[in-house]
């Protein structure tokens, strides 16, 4: 089973999506995920100029010299657009394997270790009260866990909350980045306030979750650790920018607060401290910006040794290409924590025809073979790409913030 096109799909059903097929010399097809938010071209560019062409011709089943040949063949090695080339192409071998053998992807991963994979939900409001009716709808949904994210009073828009009724989409369809303003004791102030009213409105059964988004100095998370104790989170995410790992080691020693983080990590090797060191609880990469089903493996293997686990990101941005991937990894991986569930947009149903399903909580990647999903071109071509860049991060005096 040779490969014998690789063509690479740059659409934008509701958001934009960069998607790889790679074609067999016996007709079979695999699709990989290369988005990269923000940064979509990029991705394209480097797929279509320097790695589509080195595929052609080669064996489709060498999954591991491939990813080998595309990481350690070239000079430059990492960064979020290598890997998630990397990635497309890792993810589109792996469905060609397991449409060849007539399986659903999981099986050729190790078969199923648990019948379901439990997910968790977003809710957001600019006010603590319209946080609690977003609440309130997850949990109507059947989610037992639940992202939290609120406005802070005199901000403006924050991350994590919709401009609006619809789901939150932090990208903007204009020509250069929105501005969001940001005051780090402010939002230290608030955020207990939350915790307390969601506890007091749903119980100590929801596991609640929040996503600090890199705000924060070492010293500030470890406060809101400290502060958000007596509410018991399922974690904090993101609490510090975690390139510097030796961070969460001060994190760590003040709050018993778990800790997930790496949803802007690249390889095993952003991890290398933070799990020997357990200064993480859940290793966030994914399947798109890990360098693909191979990689992200290989993280969650080490990370087993340490009692850390999964929890891939899986924001509406990652493709349904790579949710699905991702989905039938958390079904065979042993130490699997829980996935995020942000929906898709409803126009990436007419371009993505999916096997996964959702209900009371759980997903579950379908028995289709493969990954399960099935690209429409004709149907992509009627979404051309839009630009649509992430916002930018500004503190009251105009200092650029960590966004």
């Amino acid at each position: 089973m040779k490969i014998a096109a690789a063509d690479v799909f740059v659409s934008s059903p509701g958001r934009n999506y960069v998607t790889l097929r790679v074609t067999t010399d016996d007709g079979r097809t695999g699709l990989g995920d290369a988005t990269l938010n923000g940064r979509e071209l990029a991705v394209a560019a480097y797929l279509r100029e320097h790695v589509a062409p080195l595929l052609i011709g080669r064996d489709a089943h060498a999954i591991e010299d491939t990813w080998q040949y595309l990481y350690r063949g070239v000079y430059w090695r990492r960064g979020p657009v290598t890997m998630a080339a990397i990635a497309a192409v890792d993810t589109a071998l792996w469905d060609l394997k397991a449409k060849a053998a007539g399986m659903p992807l999981y099986q050729l991963l190790g078969g199923a270790s648990r019948t379901h994979v439990r997910a968790y939900g977003h809710a957001n409001g600019g006010t603590i009260e319209e946080l609690l009716e977003s609440v309130a709808a997850r949990v109507a949904e059947g989610f037992g866990a639940v992202r939290v994210q609120a406005g802070v009073a005199g901000l403006g828009p924050v991350y994590g909350v919709a401009d609006g009724d619809g789901p939150y989409e932090p990208a903007r369809r204009q020509a250069t980045p929105p501005v969001e303003r940001w005051d780090t004791r402010a939002y230290l102030r608030h955020i207990p306030t939350v915790f307390a009213a969601v506890r007091d409105r749903f119980g100590p059964e929801l596991d609640v979750l929040h996503d600090v988004h890199h705000r924060l100095t070492p010293m500030q998370a470890a406060r809101l650790g400290a502060t958000l104790e007596e509410f018991d989170p399922y974690w904090l995410e993101d609490v510090t920018p975690a390139e510097n790992q030796e961070a969460l080691a001060l994190v760590r020693r003040h709050t018993t607060v778990p800790i997930a983080t790496g949803e802007v990590f690249n390889t095993v090797l952003d991890y290398q401290y933070l799990i020997r060191d357990q200064l993480i609880d859940f290793a966030r990469s994914s399947v798109t910006h890990a360098g693909g089903i191979t990689a992200l493996r290989r993280i969650f293997d080490h990370a087993a040794l340490y009692q850390i686990r999964s929890a891939v990101h899986g924001p509406s941005d990652i493709s349904p290409v790579g949710f699905a991937a991702a989905l039938h990894l958390d079904l065979a991986l042993h130490n699997f924590g829980i996935q995020e569930y942000m929906p898709h947009p409803a126009e990436a149903a007419e371009v993505f025809h999916v096997a996964y399903r959702y209900a009371d909580g759980a997903l579950h990647p379908g028995e289709a073979p493969g990954l399960g999903v099935e690209f429409d071109e004709p149907a992509a071509a009627r979404h051309p790409y839009r630009p649509a860049p992430l916002p930018v991060c500004r503190l009251a005096d105009g200092t650029v913030h960590d966004w």
